[in-house]
């Protein structure tokens, strides 16, 4: 009875293997197409995902290679707009000149206390022993020399007051931004409460937004009423940042640690040149000087060069090569930046 069941159950085995290996072979050829899809299925979706992020790689590259070229485009319309610029802070004329010195004269009042200084000059001149045929080149030093003279005077006064408050106004817009605010309210809370020529010229900045100009527009055109190269660093921040965008605070920021470095190096450059100017005054002055004691000690002596053609001739060219004398001194003891 044992041996039977033995016997059976050995049947029963090889026909549950035979029945597996037939159906091993008859499903083997599904199993491994259905494999060899999974496979492909992997590899396309691994195909898929390189080329996803090949796409994105692409698509940032393009991105920065478009914000390249839009600055670079940036850079070359605004140098081509300082030019000219520069163009009318070199020479400009001369009611840009009025503007640029915060004065409030009009054109035909200017002309008019032109002719006035001239004909002071030349009233003053002939009091004083003065030639007559000298009387014309009074008239015009006094009319064209002297009122320019003082509209240059009053412009680097302007400017050079517009410097010591700059880094501060631009301070004050940098803390408005990171609070929260826009450009439009720091630069508004400027024209409010800094204290000229700053203010005027913020002022300026939110009287043009008002007219339907934009503000890095406006702030371009800071430069052509204070020709200073502080305004066009103002000016190309904003234009920069208006176009490719960034972090306004941090640029702003930079500026004005780069205009107060810039600051800080023009007082030493100026504190190292004071030997040079000392010594540049003391012999421009020293011919003068000698000239006076002479004529204290000895005025015959010297009134020959004032009463003699000989010696006035003798006193224009001495004139002229000290006129040449101060140029090349004043050329070498004066740093711009």
């Amino acid at each position: 009875m044992f041996g039977l069941d033995l016997a059976q159950l050995g049947f029963v085995a090889l026909v549950v293997v035979a029945v597996a290996a037939l159906a091993y072979v008859f499903f083997f050829e599904s199993i491994a197409s259905q494999k060899k899809t999974e496979e492909r299925l992997n590899e396309v979706k691994l195909a898929a995902t390189d080329s996803l992020g090949k796409f994105t790689v692409r698509d940032k590259q393009a991105e920065a290679i478009k914000r390249r070229k839009s600055v670079q485009d940036t850079l070359k319309d605004l140098e081509q707009r300082q030019k000219l610029r520069d163009k009318n802070i070199k020479s400009p004329p001369l009611k840009m000149l009025i503007q640029q010195a915060g004065m409030k004269v009009t054109m035909p009042r200017f002309y008019l206390y032109s002719a006035l200084a001239g004909i002071v000059a030349t009233v003053l001149g002939l009091l004083f022993g003065s030639p007559l045929y000298l009387a014309p080149g009074l008239f015009l030093a006094g009319a064209l020399g002297l009122p320019r003279w003082f509209i240059y005077f009053r412009r680097r006064r302007r400017i050079k007051a517009f410097l010591n408050e700059f880094p501060n106004a631009i301070d004050v817009i940098v803390r408005a931004i990171r609070s929260g605010l826009p450009l439009n309210d720091g630069i508004r809370l400027i024209a409010q409460e800094a204290q000229e020529p700053v203010r005027g010229e913020f002022r300026r900045i939110v009287d043009n937004q008002q007219v339907g100009v934009s503000i890095p527009e406006a702030a371009m055109r800071m430069s052509e009423y204070m020709p200073c190269a502080e305004a066009s660093f103002f000016g190309i921040v904003i234009q920069i940042q208006s176009q490719a965008g960034g972090n306004l605070s941090e640029a702003l920021g930079n500026l004005s640690r780069v205009l107060r470095d810039r600051k800080k190096m023009a007082a030493k450059v100026q504190a190292l040149s004071m030997e040079a100017k000392a010594s540049a005054y003391i012999i421009g002055a020293l011919p003068f000087i000698v000239a006076f004691l002479v004529y204290l000690t000895s005025p015959k002596y010297i009134m020959i060069l004032f009463n003699t053609s000989s010696g006035n001739f003798l006193l224009a060219c001495a004139g002229a090569w000290m006129s040449i004398g101060i140029m090349v001194m004043k050329k070498m003891i004066n740093f711009k930046f």
